[in-house]
């Protein structure tokens, strides 16, 4: 069977440049804000977020307002992929979406089993989310010990993790709907859509006011307002060519890769990681809820993506890229139990109103991200090398049909 040589695109090194940066701030900012929740002044640092601007907490704005410009950056890079990248071959994305597929079914079902019929079952959702950052940031450390298209199978399953987990938010954890602000966040939303596809307007501007409306709407409505990002990705106009750096959704893309990694994300671990880790902190961790996180995310994860993968490969659906074996999906799985930033913005819905469920389900998310985190990087230190030679991040071997 034999193997092409295809470059990486400008836009996948971008996005992985800029998400393995993250994944090392974000540990910084995780260490700081735990310290400090700690620290003799814990009481007047966790008071700062729960300040109130505009008649807002400032921790609303946080994981309201500024996630949602998050999901805008998700959205597009979902869209991209979609587009003009990994997942735009059937023949490239079933691997990583059966993959995904597993990574969310196993966790979830092992949650689910623990916390059937107890108040704390609506963290079935926690689990089931890959974070993007931290999992690319190991991988950068590993360097050209892993092959690069292992890092693309990484960033593919995981963007469908985040799919997953914003199509879960909206069905799942969304509050009593009003019917009207919500069919005019629609409105609006076909209205942008209309003027990119029809009126072919490039401009971002009215599709970012047009943005900050539907935002608004979405908040009154009932469903999460972050949701209102991937709507607006998915409106402003993009270009199927690979790397078409003149098209609206390229450009807004770029603009918003550096403050989301550096800013958005790492204020959002500042304002939710400041957990008051008490005496009976190990108890804490014992419960079914907490028990289901770090058994789903750390188990779950690698089986799942490893058992629906080999399902696939076996019944003849899908196919590994000749660089990689068995032994290198059970490692990304490993990876994809870094929940961290998905996993605390679903706890934070899931048990809205309970900051002590909160507090333990946070613990036990940091618990599991840094064991997953540890454990797939040590698997792939060992494990990771590629089956075939001169592999590095600027070309990868695919497998094609003779």
């Amino acid at each position: 069977m034999p193997t092409v040589q295809r470059k990486l695109s400008r836009s996948f090194k971008a996005f992985f440049d800029s998400e393995k940066s993250s994944g090392i701030l974000l540990i910084v900012c995780t260490v700081a804000s735990l310290a400090l929740a700690n620290s003799a002044i814990g009481s007047s640092y966790l008071g700062i977020w729960h300040a109130y601007l505009g008649g807002l907490s400032i921790e609303h704005w946080v994981n309201d307002g500024l996630m949602a410009v998050f999901f805008l950056l998700i959205g597009l890079e979902l869209k991209r992929e979609l587009y003009s990248g990994e997942l735009s071959s059937f023949k490239n994305a079933l691997l990583p979406i059966v993959a995904a597929v597993g990574g969310i079914i196993v966790p979830a079902l092992i949650h689910f089993s623990l916390n059937s019929g107890t108040a704390t079952q609506p963290g079935i959702g926690i689990p089931m989310a890959t974070d993007i950052a931290f999992a690319l940031g190991a991988l950068a450390i590993l360097g050209d010990r892993v092959p690069a298209s292992l890092k693309v199978f990484v960033v593919a399953f995981a963007v469908i993790d985040d799919l997953c987990a914003i199509i879960v938010i909206a069905l799942f954890y969304t509050a009593k709907v009003s019917s009207l602000y919500l069919a005019g966040a629609i409105l609006v939303w076909v209205s942008l859509f209309g003027l990119g596809r029809f009126v072919r307007i490039r401009s971002l501007v009215p599709f970012l006011i047009g943005g900050v409306l539907i935002w608004f709407l979405m908040l009154r409505s009932g469903v999460h307002a972050t949701i209102a990002g991937v709507l607006v990705a998915f409106a402003i106009p993009s270009s199927r060519a690979e790397d078409d750096e003149s098209s609206p959704s390229h450009v807004l893309e770029h603009i918003l890769h550096k403050p989301v990694a550096f800013l958005i994300l790492p204020v959002f671990a500042l304002c939710n990681t400041g957990i008051i880790i008490g005496s009976d902190w190990t108890r804490e961790l014992a419960t079914a809820n907490s028990s289901g996180i770090l058994a789903g995310l750390v188990v779950g994860k690698p089986v799942g993506v490893t058992l629906f993968s080999f399902l696939a490969v076996t019944i003849g659906i899908c196919r590994l890229p000749l660089d990689l074996n068995w032994r290198h999906i059970f490692g990304a799985g490993i990876l994809g139990g870094i929940g961290f930033t998905m996993s605390i913005f679903i706890t934070n819905l899931a048990f809205a109103g309970n900051a002590e469920i909160i507090n333990a389900s946070k613990m036990a998310i940091l618990l599991a991200s840094f064991t997953a985190g540890t454990a797939g990087f040590i698997w792939l230190w060992l494990f990771g090398r590629a089956n075939t030679s001169d592999e590095d991040l600027d070309t990868m071997d695919l497998e094609t049909d003779e």
